[in-house]
């Protein structure tokens, strides 16, 4: 008789059709994974990643390269490590202030436009840049070019102008290759002086990193859209 009462309980018990519609909760590593988006850049991008990290938190893990993407020679020689077997659902990237900057002596970090030597030429960059499109493509990810931004008046190793230069390189080749262009250079060319750290510097204070950041983020989130 015992058996058989237990037998009608467990029955009750699993066909219960309240406990039959519950949601089993998720096993345990079987949260939702958020898509992964990769920042390659130099200074410039290490600067405003922080704020973009923290926009789109909750909704997308961003991730800048280890250290300072410098000039695409370095990005040739590192971008295989960078981008890892991890799949990439967007990546947002950039060279060019470091290739458009004259060192003093050739090859150094000194920086020095009277007797330095410029890093790549405007045909050289734009060589270098294609090989590492065509790799970052293969990745399946959606690209963002961020273009190069400004060079100002008085800087100590970089000619004014050469960002327009060497942007239009880059902007031949996002066509090419269909890369949106989160225009940075256009939008740092209106910045007022206090937003730049220093004069005669390319880099930002705290606010006109946070102006980068939000054209960044809003081109990230339109690619993560679609």
């Amino acid at each position: 008789m015992y058996r058989i009462l237990q037998v009608l309980f467990l029955s009750l018990l699993f066909c219960s059709p309240l406990l039959s519609q519950q949601t089993p909760s998720p096993a345990a590593g079987a949260e939702k994974t958020l898509p992964q988006v990769l920042i390659i850049g130099d200074s410039i991008s290490i600067g405003y990643t922080p704020h973009v990290k923290e926009a789109l938190k909750g909704r997308a893990e961003v991730i800048h390269n280890p250290g300072n993407a410098q000039h695409t020679g370095t990005g040739l020689a590192k971008i295989d490590a960078w981008l890892g077997d991890q799949k990439w659902a967007v990546i947002h990237f950039n060279w060019g202030l470091w290739d458009l900057c004259y060192r003093d002596p050739p090859g150094s970090l000194k920086q020095g436009k009277k007797n330095g030597k410029v890093t790549f030429t405007t045909e050289q960059y734009g060589k270098n840049l294609e090989k590492l499109i065509r790799r970052l493509k293969k990745t399946g990810a959606k690209l963002i070019w961020a273009s190069i931004t400004y060079v100002p008046e008085g800087e100590a190793g970089r000619k004014v102008g050469d960002d327009i230069r060497y942007n239009a390189v880059a902007k031949r080749l996002m066509k090419k290759y269909r890369i949106p262009i989160t225009d940075l250079g256009a939008a740092s060319r209106r910045f007022p002086p206090e937003l730049f750290r220093a004069p005669g510097d390319v880099h930002f204070k705290p606010e006109g990193r946070k102006k980068l950041a939000k054209l960044v983020t809003a081109k990230i989130e339109e690619a993560l859209e679609k």
